[in-house]
């Protein structure tokens, strides 16, 4: 189940409504069986040998089969939720590799839904109940908690999450079902920044210092069928980010721009395409009226998504088939 983007609920409306911090990480669902784990990503990919740290949660759940909903999560020094520090996390699949970040940037799983227990789905109960099986089933552990949520008090959680450098809350009806796999204004995200998925259809070189190696990616986002140029990014980048993005979009290169439509001649004459195989996440200022972002700023690869699925934040994919 997806949240949608938009604002708080009315004030008059606030007692049909919980609220919880929105976790700035990547969203799995946990199948645990046979007091084994699974975690499948949201576009179905399981990366369960990239978290050893979580697979001791198999034997917090009261010998039950399970299925949860959850976020997991890595955070800075502050103790503020890092999509930047998560990064080397979701890519990484090589066994030491593995086991030397779980020592050094370990995750917790932020979770706040359960689907299933033993041969019961919980899907059809509401919101406010399946809270209330998840709190009983689940023994909180180091690496995996049930955080709080706020109940009447929409204002409040929007401050406590920019007073705590959060990325926003999401709302969610108290007596709304889970829907597997549907976007919903039962589920509402409230941001304090703006953030938007898109597509790496190419690059430029650098200038400088750069000038062996990216100096801005060319985005785009899906306008029914068609992928469209959203702009370019050259900051947020790290010295290491830019040579791991060199690598990975190396063997991706292509003769031929995959974006239907036109791209600016002044990135277009020095571009390296690519195929549009790659997600990424941009905090940015606004949209302009032509269609690009303003002042973007790179937060990472997200392969957590499916390029086909990135559309503008708040547009629902409108793909055929």
């Amino acid at each position: 189940m997806l949240a949608q983007l938009g604002p708080l609920p009315p004030p008059g409306e606030d007692d049909a409504w919980g609220h919880e911090m929105k976790w700035d990480g990547v969203r799995a669902l946990a199948y645990i069986e046979d007091a084994a784990l699974r975690l499948i990503s949201r576009n179905g990919k399981e990366v369960t040998v990239a978290y050893p740290e979580l697979y001791p949660l198999a034997g917090a759940v009261g010998g039950h089969d399970v299925v949860l909903d959850g976020e997991i999560v890595a955070f800075d020094e502050a103790g503020r939720p890092s999509f930047s520090a998560l990064q080397p996390r979701m890519h990484q699949r090589r066994e030491e590799r593995v086991r030397r970040l779980a020592r050094t940037v370990p995750v917790t799983y932020m979770l706040f839904d359960v689907l299933h227990i033993g041969s019961e789905p919980s899907i059809a109960l509401p919101y406010v109940r399946r809270r209330e099986l998840l709190e009983s089933v689940v023994s909180t552990g180091a690496r995996w908690q049930i955080p709080a949520w706020f109940q009447d008090d929409g204002a409040h959680a929007m401050e406590l999450s920019r007073r705590l450098g959060m990325e926003g809350i999401v709302s969610k009806r108290l007596q709304s079902p889970y829907r597997p796999g549907r976007r919903t204004p039962e589920w509402t995200k409230v941001k304090n920044f703006r953030a938007q998925e898109v597509v790496i259809g190419g690059w430029t070189p650098g200038q400088g210092r750069r000038s062996s190696t990216i100096g801005s990616l060319l985005l785009g986002v899906h306008e029914n069928t068609r992928l469209v140029y959203a702009g370019n990014v050259g900051t947020g980048f790290t010295e290491e980010t830019l040579r791991e993005l060199g690598e990975i979009l190396a063997p991706l290169e292509r003769p031929a721009s995959p974006f239907d439509g036109p791209v600016p001649r002044e990135q277009a004459r020095h571009a390296h395409w690519v195929d549009p195989a790659l997600v990424g996440e941009v905090q940015y200022a606004e949209w302009t009226p032509d269609g690009r972002l303003r002042h973007p700023s790179w937060r990472g690869l997200r392969d957590d998504k499916s390029p086909e699925n990135i559309t503008r934040e708040g547009e629902p994919p409108q793909l055929a088939g």
